[in-house]
């Protein structure tokens, strides 16, 4: 057991790790983990109206690139985007790895995002889109304003899970050779446990992934269950949802 206690609980190690847990790798790992959520997001909506459009120069692209980003493992992406493109765009981002790394991320990002948005549009009933254009609305203002607010409401929980599986896959930058400051949770766990032989400092870092990504399992439950009761308001009634046109003149928010 002391042996159990010294390996993977030493508080002499994990005390000598936290400072730098706290204000350099809980940074970077929520930087790189939100501003790839944010530009894949971006990118993944783009590409999910691509994939729904009825021109195949559109659609089939979007297909392509879905396929390969999800096909290819995220390390692999890492380090192609990281040591091959960062190659190229020396120019413009120097020898600073940590562009490329959220470059690499959003990138992978986009391809599981856009195929949520994917998945979340067509899952509204057709009949919306009829009913938006019989109000005298085009086809882009129906999607933007009817189908896309309701795909993207039913999808919320599935995108808080990719957005979980980001600050997860955020750890695997340390590939590119991160500078000291740039450091994630992880490498900084890595470099102690690797200077010291003992793992408690990966077992301090892997803690401060569970703050993360605990508190954001529940709310994907919560969220999931707030639009599993859905509730309905007449027609006139202020609110500030996105709204499914039904019958009867009621509208429907999610």
């Amino acid at each position: 057991m002391d042996d159990f206690v010294n390996t993977f609980l030493n508080w002499e190690y994990i005390s000598q790790v936290l400072p730098d847990l706290v204000k350099t790798g809980l940074l970077n790992t929520l930087v790189l983990s939100v501003s790839s959520a944010l530009i894949g997001t971006v990118f993944g909506m783009l590409l999910a109206v691509m994939g729904l459009s009825a021109k195949w120069w559109l659609r089939w692209p979007a297909r392509i690139y879905t396929d390969v980003f999800r096909g290819l493992p995220a390390i692999l992406t890492i380090l192609l985007i990281g040591q091959g493109l960062g190659t190229l765009a020396r120019d413009v981002v120097g020898t600073n790895p940590y562009p490329m790394g959220i470059l690499a991320l959003s990138l992978i990002a986009a391809a599981y995002i856009g195929e949520i948005f994917r998945a979340g549009i067509q899952s509204v009933e057709k009949g919306q889109l009829e009913a938006a254009r019989a109000l005298g609305m085009g086809y882009a203002k129906s999607m933007l304003l009817v189908i896309i607010p309701q795909g993207v409401r039913r999808v919320l929980p599935a995108l808080v899970n990719q957005f979980i599986a980001l600050v997860k896959d955020s750890s695997l930058v340390y590939v590119l050779g991160l500078l000291s400051g740039q450091r994630e949770l992880f490498r900084i766990g890595q470099d102690l446990a690797a200077t010291t032989g003992n793992l408690s400092p990966l077992v301090a870092a892997g803690v401060f992934f569970l703050v993360i990504t605990v508190p954001l399992t529940h709310l994907v439950n919560h969220i999931d269950k707030k639009l599993r009761t859905g509730r309905e308001v007449r027609a006139g009634e202020p609110d500030d949802d996105p709204v499914e046109i039904g019958p009867g003149g009621r509208v429907s928010t999610w």
